[in-house]
């Protein structure tokens, strides 16, 4: 599990704050000019980059004038060696992605990929890299996990190696990475860098699931502007901020396999956030369906019912969680939400998976947890409501 080193106000307080050496390599790039390249061909220009710059949970970016971006030599989930050099021609998305997270880094890694869909067929002159911002899982196997649970097994090159390999690497990206109270702390730098190996700008993930499709898109057009012809996106969307959905609104979302499930008001609510990569970290379906015995719980002590929500958005395909409940041994006995948008999650403070939530009749958020718990422990949390 990851903790974060953040940029916006929404963020985790566990770790606020990004580390010094990153921010004084941030600082200087502002101070010389970071956004001043946004009038350039391809970039957010005129109101969408006002919208883009005014919204808190979207990072536009800071600019690193073309420094050679530093070497490595690692090796990818496959454990074939790789180098930044042998990706010279592309346009490289470099992110550092713990390989066990359930917080941040899910977030990144489906902006990285959507950022290329959203190219089109110019997608194929663009090369997704993560590095290994673990230090306690650094095996060929753990990257590997990473990437399957993602669905990014052909999608990406995710490169570890040794601890003093990766340290340098770290170092050299002037990337924090530590461990603190047991968990892993980094920061959530993803850095474009153009076909001659040059570092073009750097972005800074934000704890916000509903702004995940925005920072695609705008990490996309950066790239478009670095590739021949400036290719036009398959679509543009608003880069204003998104508004989470909070307790206090009713909101009506899509269950599996049909149905719908109504949140908010008029009654309280025990809601359960996860998604299907959690199997790489945790025993998923033992969890899922241990929780059963909550929902007989609730329904016989007239408790809370338990909602699940999948974050839908950080899944590797629309049809995974189906897929996944489908092939469960035994059938949960609450309903499972789709949060398409990421509103809710937002809405809901979520900062990892899985989090609970317990809110009110008037949808005040009374109780929230983060991390799996037993049916009685959920059961004693519920009665505050």
């Amino acid at each position: 599990m990851s903790r974060l080193r953040l940029r916006t106000a929404r963020q985790p307080r566990c770790a606020l704050g990004v580390v010094a050496a990153l921010a004084g390599l941030l600082a200087v790039a502002a101070c010389e000019g970071g956004h001043v390249a946004a009038g350039m061909p391809g970039h957010v220009v005129g109101g969408p980059a006002r919208a883009a710059a005014a919204n808190p949970d979207l990072d536009p970016g800071t600019g690193l004038h073309g420094h050679p971006a530093p070497e490595f030599r690692l090796v990818n989930q496959f454990g074939q060696p790789m180098s930044l050099a042998q990706f010279r021609g592309k346009v490289v998305i470099l992110a550092f992605t713990d390989s066990e997270c359930t917080t941040i880094c899910p977030l990144t890694t489906a902006s990285m990929l959507a950022a290329r869909q959203l190219l089109g067929p110019a997608g194929d002159r663009v090369a997704l890299l993560g590095i290994d911002a673990n230090p306690k899982a650094t095996a060929v196997g753990d990257v590997m996990g990473y990437s399957r649970a993602h669905g990014m097994v052909n999608q990406w090159d995710l490169l570890t190696g040794t601890l003093p390999q990766l340290r340098a690497v770290w170092h050299a990206y002037h990337v924090y990475v530590q461990i603190e109270a047991g968990q892993i702390d980094h920061t959530p730098a993803l850095f474009v860098i153009d076909q001659r190996g040059r570092e073009q700008k750097v972005y800074l993930t934000s704890m916000a699931y509903a702004s995940v499709g925005q920072e695609a898109q705008v990490l996309a057009q950066e790239i478009a502007n670095l590739l021949p012809g400036h290719p036009k996106l398959a679509s543009q969307h608003s880069l204003a901020y998104i508004s989470g959905l909070a307790p206090t609104s009713r909101a009506t979302l899509p269950a599996i396999p049909a149905g719908s499930v109504t949140l908010g008001p008029g009654r309280p609510h025990l809601v359960m956030f996860f998604a299907t990569w959690l199997a790489e970290t945790s025993p998923l379906a033992v969890r899922l369906t241990a929780l059963n015995q909550y929902a007989r719980a609730a329904r016989q002590a007239h408790l809370p019912p338990l909602t699940a929500v999948d974050e839908a958005i950080t899944e590797p395909s629309p049809g995974t969680i189906r897929n996944y409940l489908t092939h469960l041994r035994l059938r949960l006995g609450y309903p499972v939400a789709l949060d398409t948008t990421g509103r809710l999650a937002d809405g809901y403070s979520v900062m990892d998976q899985p989090w609970f939530v317990l809110t009110s009749a008037s949808g005040k958020i009374i109780w929230k947890h983060d991390g799996w718990l037993r049916a009685s422990a959920l059961e004693a949390a519920a009665r505050k409501a």
